[in-house]
């Protein structure tokens, strides 16, 4: 391997992690993000970086509004709302940093496509109930590990408080409130609010902090064992229920799903939306909007009877013969 070709490349990686630091922290700065959204705005701005020629600092400088909307473009063409959507918007507020720090002369994050979605168009995915309490059984089966211990405390705080993913690997020691049975949650928009902490994934926490957690200096609730003592990433929150998923032999569930979940059983055992909104901790109305969907109690008194099919209705057969229409060609 030709060395000057190698050192060429570590140069080059060593500006793009520099120039991935300024940006994240010009996010913290100047638009006041999350952590965990900051870091999906530096990871997506960094397949967009590693498809421009290198070295990438100079082919930042260089940038048009063709070789923008041609990446956006050739990045979303296979993937879903949601992700085309994560790298628009992250590669808009890449290219408003670029102009404001200098790096580019002109304002490019107009020629950055908008991806077509429709709010409240899908509907959540759930997990089936005997699902749930297989995920959560077999999980149970193995806190005789100290690594069994933390991933069913993580999974219980996803399934019975919907906590999003970001927010159980951002949990601190210090946001447990155990004498008032409270957890103190960093959510979006650096919103901190305080939830009650119920026992059975109270008494999970506890066990792994008592025989599971490794001493060290970071206050994270949750850490790596090997190596000892390391926040765990959203990352590896997502991983930890995939990984539980194929020892109970499941398909793989996303961590997102489990708040679905909850929102859903919520919905069919009686609860409210804005108590739905209340406990998912949403902003907006229109976040929880998207439960009506799948309220069942609610819609049945919006559904139709099927003709014949409501009580006392006479002549069902006629009824439902008169919707039918003969087949163009057909004998009537």
């Amino acid at each position: 391997m030709d060395p000057v070709s190698t050192a060429d490349a570590r140069e080059d990686t060593a500006s793009v992690s520099d120039l991935l630091i300024e940006f994240g922290g010009w996010l913290d700065r100047q638009r006041g993000l999350a952590p965990i959204t900051i870091h999906n705005y530096c990871w997506h701005a960094e397949q967009f970086l590693a498809a421009l020629p290198q070295p990438a600092q100079v082919s930042v400088s260089l940038l048009d509004a063709g070789t923008v909307t041609a990446f956006t473009i050739e990045y979303c063409r296979d993937r879903n709302t949601n992700s085309a959507k994560s790298m628009a918007r992250s590669v808009r507020s890449f290219l408003r940093f670029a102009h404001a720090t200098g790096r580019t002369s002109a304002g490019l994050w107009g020629a950055v496509p908008s991806s077509s979605g429709w709010h409240l168009a899908s509907l959540p995915r759930s997990v089936p109930a005997a699902d749930l309490e297989r995920l959560l059984a077999v999980a149970a089966r193995s806190r005789f590990t100290a690594t069994g211990r933390r991933d069913y405390a993580i999974l219980l705080l996803l399934a019975r408080l919907g906590l999003r993913r970001g927010e159980v690997a951002s949990l601190r020691l210090d946001d447990i409130d155990w004498r008032a049975g409270e957890l103190t949650v960093a959510g979006k928009g650096s919103r901190v609010e305080r939830l009650p902490l119920p026992a059975e994934p109270g008494e999970a926490i506890v066990a792994w902090l008592t025989d599971g957690r490794p001493q060290c200096e970071t206050r994270s609730v949750f850490t790596t064992l090997r190596p000892p003592g390391r926040p765990l990433s959203p990352g590896a929150i997502g991983h930890i229920v995939g990984s539980a998923c194929r020892r109970a032999g499941l398909a793989r569930i996303g961590a997102h799903r489990l708040r679905h979940t909850l929102a859903t059983a919520m919905l069919r055992a009686g609860a409210s939306l804005p108590e739905v909104g209340q406990v998912l901790r949403h902003r907006s109305v229109r976040s929880t909007a998207i439960y009506a969907k799948v309220d069942e109690i609610a819609l049945r008194p919006l559904a139709r009877p099927w003709p014949g099919t409501a009580p006392g209705a006479t002549g069902s057969d006629d009824a439902a013969r008169s919707l039918a229409r003969p087949w163009p060609g057909s004998r009537s």
